[in-house]
């Protein structure tokens, strides 16, 4: 089969078209593709491939549905786009829920035949060989990447290697085993470490670091307990009934050995120190460098107002540029407070809020009397770059608006308004769903997304795009995974260092536990540290808490603001002096979401087209 490449993707190339021009008006070639024979002999064309690859990470996590709101971070606001099937556990093969491009069965392996492709012809380049490995060694970077994005969702999958071709006798294929999958991910990765030796950090591609990162998360993934069969039999009985846990996990062998691996994977990541970020620290800084420090790592160098220097922690992103109108600059808009014009998409729930420490690492209580009354004051410094609460300071409102809240505060409660002696009314937040601005996209929850929002006065309107990287891989992760892996080969001492140089550059105080004390620390801190990055989904899986985590009721926050005796407030403004504050937990109507967990969604679905089109191709367990 020719390979037919569309001139679109490669503008280099019309250049040459153009050059080679004559008179030859009947020439049958066609001039919008090139043909396969001229890209593999062309530098430029077989970069621009290679290039095109990339597109397959979609637009990293920033679509409008985001894999927060499938775990105890988020709530999705608006009904119906398949969110529920995925917490309510009503997963089926005809029905999967919601799954982003990014994990698409169908899209992975649309990819990862453009990287068969890209392998087969650049292992014997006919063009210059050093600019061939480093795309050869991308090409394996990708392919890697693609079978990690499908086997953290569905355990393993069949590997395609070769490059099918019409008239092929059999392209049914069974699944793998998981041991399988993960040997060709981490040789695929150590195939493009060799290839891209010494290759700098670009914006948006693959380099040697890269691919030590992503080895060193597939070994973490694999070393835990959902993915150590005689382990998981033991804690889920749908897992013991089914007959092919090979296609799981590991059914036989050394766990220990397995984490020592992914040990020593995520140690040559940590031994990167150039891609470290305020990592040298030994006290905590200020609560409000910890808060900046970890805004500047959330904006990944696309803020004017944020140090750029924390974009050395991203390894590798999925960059945004205003000329393109893509859905990923627009995160602001898709979760912003609805007192704005935005749309709060995936609001924080209380379960997250609840898990950020107070600032002297003590854990937040309900029932400690000084926690209950002030919620938000003295916690962990992370807490007020990721979500924006009620009282919050942000931007400027927008012009029909700014009378309303001329300090610029989220409103998210009810308040009194008048005399507090006297006649007084109460009226609704301005980012509530009772908002006299716009009382349909409202926050459930209480609170609202600020994380990769980005914070420049001047990004306000809802049109206005963003230019904030999603973190495909960061240097923190790594450091995280190298704690883990410590701390399950018994080496408290050693994850508590890089541990503490988190919450050192985050104004946290050192973690001091030991034992099943320090991996319940370490958990919570990876929680916090990595939210909204997508790992919480996998997390709460791979160590087999989901029936405890993902399957609890969603909780919000209800505030109501009383007027003192004797203050008057004509326009609300938050202030403690003015108002007495009561914070109420409630669960969220199960009209709305009613979270359940059963155990076949440790692993998602094969679609029944993808059965019917394969019949080789074994149901994950509880789907039958």
């Amino acid at each position: 089969m020719k390979l037919k490449f569309k001139l679109q993707y490669i503008p280099l190339a019309l250049m040459g078209l153009m050059a080679s021009c004559n008179d030859d008006f009947v020439s049958t070639k066609p001039l919008g593709e090139v043909s396969e024979d001229v890209v593999w002999t062309d530098g430029a064309l077989a970069q621009a491939f290679v290039y095109e690859i990339y597109n397959g990470f979609g637009v990293g996590g920033f679509y409008e549905q985001q894999m927060a709101s499938m775990t105890d971070e988020a709530l999705f606001t608006h009904p119906g786009r398949g969110i529920n099937t995925v917490t309510e556990s009503r997963s089926n093969a005809a029905d999967q829920g919601y799954i982003m491009d990014t994990y698409n069965y169908g899209h992975m392996y649309s990819r990862i035949r453009a990287t068969n492709i890209a392998i087969q012809q650049l292992r014997n380049p006919q063009f210059d060989k050093g600019q061939a490995d480093k795309l050869l060694g991308e090409a394996y970077f990708l392919r890697a990447y693609f079978y990690q994005q499908l086997l953290r969702l569905y355990g393993s999958v069949p590997l395609i290697t070769n490059v099918y071709e019409l008239g092929e006798a059999d392209y049914m294929k069974e699944r793998n085993t998981y041991e399988e999958c993960v040997n060709l991910i981490v040789n695929d990765c150590d195939s493009a470490v060799t290839l891209m030796q010494g290759v700098g950090k670009v914006d948006g591609r693959a380099n040697e670091v890269a691919a030590l990162a992503l080895k060193a998360r597939v070994l973490t993934y694999a070393a835990s307990d959902l993915h150590d069969i005689p382990t998981a039999k033991g804690k889920s009985a749908t897992i013991s009934a089914y007959s092919k846990p090979e296609f799981l996990g590991y059914v036989s062998g050394d766990k220990r050995a397995r984490w020592q691996k992914a040990k020593d994977a995520a140690k040559k990541v940590v031994d990167h120190s150039e891609y470290g970020y305020q990592m040298s620290l030994t006290a905590p800084v200020t609560a409000e460098q910890g808060t900046a420090n970890y805004l500047d790592i959330a904006m990944g160098g696309g803020s004017k107002v944020a140090n750029a220097e924390g974009k050395k922690d991203l390894i590798l992103g999925r960059f945004f540029v205003d000329l393109k109108d893509e859905r990923g600059g627009y995160v602001g808009r898709d979760n912003g407070p609805n007192g704005y014009h935005n749309w709060s998409g995936n609001t924080p729930i209380q379960l997250l809020v609840d898990d950020y420490e107070m600032l002297t690492g003590v854990k937040f209580s309900w029932d400690n009397p000084a926690h209950k009354a002030a919620p938000y004051t003295n916690r962990d410094p992370r807490f007020y770059a990721t979500i924006s609460h009620d009282g919050s300071t942000w931007k400027p409102r927008t012009e029909d608006v700014k009378n309303r809240d001329p300090y610029n505060q989220i409103q998210t409660g009810r308040y009194e308004i008048g005399n507090g002696s006297g006649s007084k009314t109460v009226s609704f937040g301005l980012d509530t769903r009772n908002s006299p601005i716009e009382d349909w996209n409202g926050s459930y929850t209480g609170y609202y997304y600020r994380k990769f929002v980005d914070p420049n006065p001047a990004i306000i309107d809802q049109n206005t795009r963003q230019q904030i990287p999603w973190p495909l891989l960061r240097y923190t992760e790594a450091v995280l995974n190298y704690a883990e892996a410590c701390i399950e080969l018994g080496e408290d001492a050693e994850a508590k260092t890089w541990l503490n140089k988190i919450r050192f550059r985050s104004g946290m105080p050192a973690i001091t536990e030991t034992g099943a004390a320090l991996k319940e620390r370490y958990r919570n801190e990876r929680r916090i540290e990595l939210a909204y990055e997508e790992h919480r989904f996998f997390d709460a899986r791979r160590w087999m808490i989901a029936p405890t985590t993902l399957g609890r009721k969603v909780t919000i926050m209800d505030i109501f603001g009383q007027l003192k005796p004797g203050k008057t407030v004509n326009i609300y403004k938050y202030d403690i002096n003015n108002y007495t504050y009561t914070y109420t937990v409630n669960t969220l109507n199960p009209g709305i979401e009613n979270r359940s967990w059963n155990d076949k969604m440790y692993f998602t679905s094969f679609h029944r087209d993808e059965i019917n089109r394969n019949t080789k191709l074994l149901q994950n367990p509880g789907y039958q």
